[in-house]
């Protein structure tokens, strides 16, 4: 399989890292308050692949979604801090692209018409041609006609990932986007990513709770009760594992 062609940043989105700036969320209030993340600072390099790990509950999620474009946040290049939700809105459909464990596919659309959805979205007429070549490049050229329920879940998260694709976004980031596979479909996303990484220079930040997913990654954070707790560059998957059991206990 080779890397997808769409794979490199959408013109005017210029290449550079995703910055979060001493980050704080907290959810609740009073004495139900829950800090989410303190004082979080990290930088993903453009062109690598992040793994983000840690026990439950440890901030995972609300750091992919802060990443992804809120608080204090240098997201392709510009400061959003104070952005609009409307200039939010159209800096996350030109520079950003989201997969999910559950893959979040329209049953209703065949793989091709959901590959085209955020393009539509964003008041662009899709190219057949760019559609078609976004499942080639996930291996999926001969099922573009095909409806979700069709596919099987390897085969859904492949058109999940052409769909985050299909717009040349800056950054990829994807929450447990092996979570729901077997181990065969999860190797074949896995080593997806890491050709869009490595042979088209795609910035990829994912949370997993899989230590062999996170050693697939350049990097890996660590976090505990929403502060980085540590990071491994190119991990085993022993290793990390071993990490995550000590700050599990």
């Amino acid at each position: 399989m080779r890397a997808p062609a769409t794979a490199g940043p959408h013109v005017g989105v210029p290449v550079a890292p995703v910055q979060l700036y001493q980050v704080s969320r907290h959810y609740g209030a009073g004495e139900t308050q829950v800090q989410a993340l303190a004082d979080v600072s990290v930088t993903f390099p453009a062109g690598s692949w992040t793994a983000v790990m840690g026990p439950s509950g440890s901030g995972k999620s609300t750091l992919l979604h802060c990443a992804a474009g809120l608080d204090r946040v240098l997201l392709a290049g510009q400061d959003i801090t104070h952005a609009t939700d409307a200039e939010l809105t159209r800096l996350r459909r030109r520079a950003v692209g989201f997969v999910f464990q559950n893959f979040n596919l329209i049953g209703s659309l065949t793989a091709e018409q959901n590959v085209a959805l955020p393009l539509r979205l964003a008041g662009a007429r899709p190219s057949r041609r760019d559609v078609q070549t976004a499942l080639a490049d996930v291996g999926l050229a001969d099922r573009g006609r095909h409806r979700p329920r069709e596919l099987s879940g390897g085969q859904q998260q492949r058109v999940a990932i052409a769909r985050a694709m299909v717009t040349r976004p800056a950054v990829l980031f994807a929450d447990e986007p092996t979570g729901a596979l077997d181990t065969g479909s999860a190797g074949t996303v896995l080593r997806l990513l890491r050709r869009m990484v490595d042979a088209a220079g795609q910035t990829v930040v994912m949370v997993t709770h899989d230590p062999v997913a996170a050693a697939s990654a350049d990097a890996v954070v660590f976090l505990s009760d929403g502060r980085i707790a540590d990071r491994l560059l190119r991990p085993s998957a022993a290793q990390v594992a071993g990490r995550l059991t000590r700050l599990e206990g």
